[in-house]
């Protein structure tokens, strides 16, 4: 049974040696975090003298529902010790169990929920009637303390691997965004970084770009947004609220701009790749000139491009600012006369995106080792 590995922890923050920056909460992603650093803010209530202490390597579960987990979830303290509230359960380890290996154990949503759903009595507040004793009343098969070790050190190899990747591209992201401000002009047309000597000379939108506003029915649902740019609706997790007579959307081809006049200001853009349709609150637009439409993708995601543009939108709050073409086309900005600079800008951003893509797909696949992992190592 569970309580040959934890026991109900009776102490409590009596003395008040702990305060409301001691206050921890669980969250399902991020474990027992600190509520003020976590949150912004304390949700303590005005005396914390019957919180629980819980610490480090103590384990708590939450008689709360979270997403995914509809009986709460199970998770151990590996920070400092603080407190929590009395709504949840505190547990102290054995010496038959490597406190981490509980959480591990309990990671899979699957193994949680079956373990819990049958002892746990969902009130009308949606609040658990469990008793903290009950939680650990039940059984678990776990390996001896030496494996539960091996096991724990493993998963935190693993997962200090995918931490490093995600700094990784984290810095990489932070490298483009300092990139895209010192390579475009600022303000007074200064470049932080030259790639070449040659000249930029100052034009307006209407003149570098045409709308298109050809309307059809025919063809795949396109979305654009600030991450992914301009992709095939059916690769949305969004639900479809596009509306039925498609007769006024308007249509795109492989290398039209395509943007979100509704967010525009935070870089709502795209270059198309496919063929298709997109809604009338859209705004598609081309090059009159032939050259690669994506310097200018890349030019506007420049976070002075996009104050320029939240500048030129209408409307009195930002849910309501909306750039239409009539007023992005009275925007000047500075371009290269020489078109071969445009390309080294292209290519050396696509590079630092190419780079961040293939870091975060082997983030994606190591969490789908680790989920293998927690789904098939334990009984």
């Amino acid at each position: 049974m569970l309580k040959h590995f934890i026991t109900v922890s009776s102490q409590k923050n009596l003395d008040n040696s702990f305060d409301k920056f001691d206050v921890l909460s669980v969250s399902g992603k991020y474990g027992i975090v600190n509520q003020i650093k976590f949150q912004g803010r304390s949700f303590a209530g005005k005396t914390l003298t019957n919180y629980k202490v819980v610490n480090t390597n103590d384990v708590v579960y939450t008689k709360s529902p979270i997403k995914n987990n509809p009986y709460g979830v199970i998770k151990v303290n590996k920070h400092k010790s603080g407190i929590v509230s009395t709504l949840y359960a505190v547990y102290n380890p054995t010496k038959y169990v490597c406190s981490n290996f509980v959480e591990l154990y309990f990671n899979d949503n699957l193994r949680l929920n079956k373990y819990l759903k049958p002892i746990v009595n969902i009130g009308a507040k949606h609040d658990m009637k469990i008793a903290n004793k009950e939680v650990i009343n039940h059984n678990v098969i776990f390996p001896e303390v030496e494996e539960q070790r091996q096991i724990c050190t493993f998963f935190l190899k693993l997962e200090k691997l995918i931490s490093l990747q995600q700094r990784k591209a984290q810095q990489l992201k932070l490298l483009k965004k300092a990139m895209l401000q010192d390579i475009f002009p600022n303000t007074q047309g200064i470049r932080q970084i030259k790639l070449s000597n040659n000249i930029w000379v100052e034009k307006r939108m209407v003149d570098i770009f045409k709308e298109k506003n050809i309307r059809s029915k025919n063809g795949e649902l396109l979305s654009v947004s600030i991450s992914k740019g301009i992709y095939p609706f059916s690769n949305s997790e969004r639900k479809n609220n596009s509306s039925i007579d498609k007769s006024n959307y308007k249509k795109v081809t492989p290398g039209d701009i395509t943007y979100n006049s509704m967010r525009m200001w935070q870089g709502a853009l795209g270059v198309s790749k496919y063929n298709g349709i997109v809604s009338p609150a859209y705004t598609v637009m081309a090059t009159k000139e032939k050259e690669n439409p994506l310097f200018y993708y890349y030019y506007f995601k420049n976070t002075r491009m996009m104050f320029n543009f939240r500048q030129h939108s209408q409307g009195l709050t930002s849910d309501t600012w909306n750039l239409k073409f009539p007023l992005l086309k009275k925007i000047a900005i500075q371009i290269p006369i020489n078109k071969n600079e445009e390309e080294k800008i292209i290519k050396l951003f696509e590079s630092i995106d190419i780079a961040i893509t293939s870091i975060e797909l082997k983030i994606e696949k190591l969490k789908a080792v680790k989920q293998f992992l927690l789904q098939n190592m334990f009984i």
